[in-house]
């Protein structure tokens, strides 16, 4: 997993997928650069994915320390 330091914004990541579609979009764009282009945006969604996915543990642990809680509490 990388670190924090190398780890992009989900925000920015996803600002700069919309940028990388406008740009694929664009029918003047070299095949090169395209593929470029391609790996730059799934590298991006890589990590996007994973961020979701840390996100997702850390409120499913949330949401399990909170019913652990009530369930004391009863």
């Amino acid at each position: 997993m990388a670190n924090k330091e190398n780890k992009i914004e989900f925000e920015s990541a996803l600002a700069e997928l919309e940028k990388i579609v406008e740009k694929l979009e664009d029918e003047n764009l070299s095949l090169e650069d395209s593929i470029k282009s391609f790996e730059t945006g799934v590298k991006l969604v890589k990590d996007c994915q994973n961020q979701l996915r840390d996100a997702e543990l850390k409120v499913s642990k949330l949401m399990d320390s909170g019913e652990a809680i009530e369930s004391e509490q009863s």
